[in-house]
């Protein structure tokens, strides 16, 4: 018993340290103005303001929603992408299916700020800078890769005799992996959409990259410029930082026991 309290104090503390750079960042961003050079600094906002977040609502907001379009369109391809080739390596088997698996796993070790040069190059060719699709097509080279890892790994445990009813039943591989074994793949699924939303909303090397002077900027170029331009306004600043974490924090609330039945995917069946 004692070492369980131990354990539970230990864990609460480490915990504690962690959160509190958030927890800071959501007192700044209710603090007074003239409150935030006092020291010692307030550990809770005293008077509390909601200024700083009417600002961000009124400049802000075109860069949460190009955030939240590129997010979503990155989700998609990636799952239309990822899945059936997925499919195909895990139930297909077709040859040289080890050497993709390795080429999968190199893909994601290649630093970002290299494949934003090629983007560049190549989008320039095509007339995809500072567009949206642009950003969508960028974002995803980096969530294909692990998605298709996760949706292999989960569907080499999916029973064979699934498979071989449905072919009993006349469904053909398309039939059988949009009708049986998408379905089943729920925890995948979701693990693979969190993951790609998270990396298209938090990306910035992409977006300053291939999307440098276009209108429509996501919101990491959006709080980057706008430090630059308030550098002393730390109230709508740390609320700018609040609203862009939220959608994130929110997502991984909601979906963590998918998330965690698809992270060990492949030793856990629904």
């Amino acid at each position: 018993m004692t070492r369980r309290l131990i354990d539970t104090v230990i864990g609460v503390i480490l915990t504690a340290v962690m959160l509190f750079p958030l927890y800071w960042m959501v007192n700044v961003s209710l603090t007074q103005p003239d409150r935030l050079r006092k020291d010692p600094p307030d550990l809770f906002p005293v008077n509390p303001t909601f200024a700083g977040y009417e600002r961000v609502i009124s400049d802000q907001l075109p860069y949460l929603l190009t955030s939240f379009v590129v997010g979503i369109g990155a989700v998609v391809l990636t799952i239309a992408l990822s899945a059936p080739a997925a499919y195909a390596l895990a139930k297909l088997r077709p040859r040289g299916r080890t050497v993709l698996n390795f080429v999968l796993l190199i893909a994601q070790m290649i630093p970002s700020i290299i494949m934003a040069m090629g983007f560049y190059l190549i989008f320039s060719t095509w007339g995809l800078l500072n567009t949206i699709p642009g950003m969508i097509l960028a974002d995803s080279t980096l969530a294909v890769p692990f998605g298709v890892l996760i949706f292999t790994a989960f569907m080499s445990g999916i029973p064979d005799e699934l498979i071989a009813a449905a072919k009993i039943d006349g469904a053909g591989a398309w039939r059988t992996f949009r009708s049986v074994v998408l379905p089943i793949s729920r925890n995948s699924l979701v693990t693979v959409a969190l993951f790609t939303f998270l990396w298209a909303w938090s990306d910035f090397i992409f977006a300053s990259t291939i999307n440098r002077g276009g209108d429509l900027q996501p919101i990491t170029i959006g709080i980057y410029r706008y430090i630059g331009n308030n550098t002393q306004d730390w109230n709508a600043i740390m609320a700018t930082a609040v609203v862009a974490s939220a959608p994130a924090a929110l997502l991984l609330i909601i979906a963590q026991r998918y998330v965690a039945a698809g992270v060990t995917a492949g030793a856990v069946k629904d």
